[in-house]
């Protein structure tokens, strides 16, 4: 035993809770080396992954099947576990607020199954002063224990990158804070565990949540750059994509390239960031005009739509989900872009083989084809997917219809029957 009646455990119980992108991943590999529960409160979510599917794509059928993680969606099977790792997702609200509602909800459930000398470690994105102020206390209600003196709390940011097969969990530096040296002592052994011992310790839990919230928001205020960028080109008749080709021979320009940003972390982090720092009296200008910029680029690539194509026009959306070659829906700026088409009164079909139809219709109302049907006037690759090739676009499209190529994935492209072809 240690100050304030602290264990350090040997060979921990680790419950994770959450099994999504960020989740999943992690209690599979600690399972490797620590017995492990990975709990969701959804239920056929626990039934799938029992059942060898992942529906996130993230792990494989047999790493899922010849694991030694339990999974359960039981609360009372969290009663013997030292250490509990919460990876919930924590979006933002229709007022792009910080909703930190799943995360709340995690706390209260881990606070009643909570014991004395146990560690609470929270992967969820959040702004600086969240894990100790507002879990913290609703783990102390919740359990009747003292943070810092019965229980203790850590925080370790996720830096999971959906469909990123090469910065796996136990491939990248693994941020870790501690409410005491003791804590984060342990939490370098567990997650060191994984990634070979890269650890970095941060000089408190506050400065890792700060570390973790400008990392996605630095990505933001770049890629805002590369869009104005972007949208200031293609009216002077330049391509960009030429452009950054050019600029990226130096050898340190910084490699973005135009597009829509959503998805769970770069088109949200930033409002986290602007949150807490409005909380504090300051307004975070650059911080919200990438927000802005980025936001807005549907709205931009609907009126160059507008300009080049007839109102009668019938549309074939290539992708739905937030990134290439995952099936993530989640904040998903094509959403933006098919609605903003749709208000003009034209006949829009999305296709999106990645993306699950029923998720798709429930999230957004909008229903993607089985497979893209007749002719169409324009095809606009949102989603630079790598099962969208060209040639299954040269029987779709009208003699001059043409292709708005967001991403500029095939700008070398020689196109038949008179194709027009659009891009940044």
């Amino acid at each position: 035993m240690a100050d304030n009646s602290q264990t350090i455990y040997q060979v921990p119980q680790i419950a994770v809770v959450g099994l999504g992108y960020v989740g999943l991943p992690l209690a599979v590999a600690l399972a490797q080396h620590y017995p492990v529960i990975g709990y969701d409160v959804n239920i056929e979510r626990v039934k799938e992954l029992k059942a060898g599917d992942d529906r996130t794509d993230e792990i494989s059928r047999d790493t899922l099947l010849g694991s030694s993680l339990a999974l359960t969606s039981d609360t009372a099977e969290l009663r013997p576990v030292d250490v509990f790792i919460v990876a919930v997702p924590t979006p933002v609200d229709e007022q792009k607020k910080p909703d930190l509602e799943a995360l709340r909800s995690a706390s209260k459930m881990v606070g009643g199954a909570l014991g004395a000398g146990n560690i609470v470690v929270f992967e969820s994105t959040v702004y600086p002063g969240v894990t100790e102020g507002v879990c913290g206390r609703i783990l102390e209600a919740e359990s009747g224990l003292r943070s810092g003196q019965d229980f203790f709390l850590g925080y370790s940011p996720e830096r999971i990158n959906p469909g990123d097969k090469e910065h796996t969990v136990d491939r990248i530096t693994k941020i870790v804070a501690g409410q005491t040296p003791m804590v984060t002592e342990q939490l370098e052994a567990i997650y060191g565990s994984i990634n070979s011992g890269n650890i970095f310790r941060a000089t408190d839990i506050r400065t890792a949540e700060a570390a973790k919230v400008i990392e996605n928001a630095q990505r933001d205020i770049n890629i805002a750059f590369v869009n104005e960028i972007a949208v200031i080109f293609e009216r002077l008749g330049l391509c960009t994509h030429d452009v950054l080709d050019a600029a990226g021979t130096k050898w340190n320009f910084l490699n973005f390239k135009p597009g829509l940003v959503g998805g769970h972390c770069i088109g949200v982090d930033p409002y986290y960031l602007a949150h807490v720092a409005e909380s504090a009296g300051l307004e975070p200008e650059i911080v919200l005009a990438g927000r802005r910029i980025n936001d807005g680029l549907s709205a931009v690539i609907t009126a160059r739509i507008d300009e080049l194509c007839k109102k009668e026009d019938r549309i074939l959306v290539l992708g739905i989900t937030f990134k290439e070659n995952v099936p993530d829906i989640r904040n998903s700026k094509v959403v933006d872009l098919v609605r903003q088409l749709q208000a003009s009164g034209r006949e829009i079909d999305v296709f999106d083989p990645l993306a699950d139809p029923l998720e798709t219709e429930r999230e957004y109302g909008i229903i993607p084809v089985d497979q893209p049907k007749g002719l169409y006037d324009c095809a606009i690759t949102a989603v630079a997917h790598n099962i969208f090739q060209p040639q299954m676009l040269y029987g779709l499209l009208s003699a001059g219809g043409m292709v708005a190529d967001i991403k500029g994935i095939w700008r070398h492209e020689i196109w038949p029957n008179g194709i027009r072809y659009w891009s940044f």
